[in-house]
C-alpha cells in the first residue's frame, strides 16, 4: 500500500495522548455496544491477562513506541505528518493517512444517502487511557467507545499482532484494524449498536456486530484508491493483492476459535464467541472488499454467517 506523496494529511483527526498516562483497569462500560473493543476486543484483554501478558517494550518514537519519559504531542504529529510522502516513510503518519482516508470515504458515503457523517477522533495512547467507557490498558487492544464516539489504540498493538498472534502484518493489515474500528463508529451513528445485547455465542448480536465491522473495513478497502481527500486527490494510490492477503491473514489470526485454541486453553467453546471464527472474519472482510457495497454487510439479516 502506497500513499500519494503530494496529498495533504489532516492530523486534527488524531489526538496524541502518549506519554500522558492516566488509565487504570478496564472499565465496565468499555464493552458497551456488544463489541466496542473492536478487532480483538474483550477476548484479548482476558487472554493476555490470563497469560500474564504485558504491553511490549517501547523503543522507537517514529513507530509509535515511547521510551520512559518521552512525550509526543499533536504539535509533533502536525509537524511530522504533512503529506503522503511523510506517510510513506513514517509509521505514525501512515496511521494518520489511513484514518483520513477511512473517514473521507464514510463522509462521502453518508452524504450519498442523505446523512451526515460525524468524524471520530482516534486517540493514540501508551500503556493506559481513560475513556467515556471507563479505563483501559494496552492489553485491551484497539477499541471504539460508543459513549464518547472515539477510537483508542496503542500503536504497539501492531507489533503484538505479529509477535504474539503470528500475523504477517504490513500497512494494509494495520489499515484493516483501523477501518474495523471506524466500522463500529458507523454502526453507532446508524443505531446498529443498539441492536446488540450482552449475550455470546456463534450467532449472537456481538458476533454479528463484529463481522459487520469487518465487512465495512473491506468496503473501505475496495474504495481506498478512489476516495478523494479534502485536497481532491486520493491519499492511497495502490493496494496490491499481497496487501489484501495480509489483511485476510490478520483476520484469520483474530477469530474466536484461533484465539481460544492458540492463546487460551486449547479448547474451542463456541458458546463464548463474541467476534466470530477466523473463517467468518475472512469471509466478511472479503465480502466488503469484493463488492464495495455497505448494503452487502447485513450480518444481522444473514441466516448463514459462514
Amino acid at each position: 500500500m502506497r500513499f500519494d506523496d503530494d496529498a495533504g494529511l489532516d492530523t486534527s483527526e488524531v489526538s496524541d495522548l502518549r506519554g500522558g498516562g492516566g488509565g487504570g483497569g478496564i472499565g465496565s462500560r468499555v464493552a458497551l455496544g456488544g463489541g466496542g473493543l473492536g478487532v480483538v476486543g474483550v477476548l484479548i484483554y482476558f487472554v493476555l491477562s490470563q497469560l500474564g501478558g504485558t504491553s511490549p517494550a517501547s523503543s522507537d518514537v517514529s513507530l509509535g513506541r515511547l521510551q520512559s519519559g518521552q512525550q509526543v504531542s499533536n504539535s509533533t504529529l502536525a509537524q511530522e505528518c504533512r503529506t503522503g510522502a511523510d506517510a510513506n516513510r513514517n509509521h505514525d503518519c501512515a496511521t494518520v493517512a489511513v484514518i483520513n482516508s477511512v473517514q473521507d470515504y464514510w463522509t462521502d458515503q453518508f452524504a450519498r444517502s442523505g446523512r451526515t457523517y460525524r468524524k471520530a477522533t482516534t486517540n493514540f495512547f501508551n500503556g493506559s487511557v481513560r475513556t467515556g467507557c471507563g479505563g483501559a490498558t494496552s492489553d485491551t487492544g484497539p477499541f471504539y467507545c460508543p459513549a464518547d464516539s472515539e477510537v483508542y489504540i496503542d500503536l504497539s498493538f501492531f507489533n503484538e499482532l505479529q509477535s504474539r498472534f503470528g500475523a504477517a502484518g504490513g500497512p494494509f493489515a494495520e489499515a484493516y484494524v483501523l477501518a474495523h474500528e471506524y466500522g463500529h463508529h458507523v454502526q453507532n451513528l446508524l443505531g446498529t449498536s443498539n441492536r446488540v445485547g450482552t449475550g455470546t455465542g456463534p450467532t449472537s448480536g456481538s458476533v454479528r456486530l463484529e463481522l459487520q465491522a469487518d465487512c465495512y473495513a473491506g468496503v473501505w478497502g475496495k474504495h481506498a484508491t478512489t476516495t478523494p481527500s479534502s485536497s481532491g486527490k486520493p491519499l492511497i494510490t495502490d493496494v496490491t493483492s499481497e496487501d489484501v492477503r495480509r489483511a485476510l491473514d490478520t483476520a484469520s489470526r483474530i477469530g474466536d476459535d484461533y484465539i481460544q485454541r492458540n492463546l487460551g486453553n486449547g479448547r474451542v467453546d463456541n458458546s463464548q464467541f463474541t467476534h466470530g471464527t477466523s473463517a467468518q472474519r475472512e469471509k466478511w472482510f472479503n465480502t466488503g472488499f469484493s463488492t464495495g457495497d455497505p448494503a452487502r454487510c447485513d450480518t444481522f439479516g444473514a441466516r448463514d454467517l459462514g
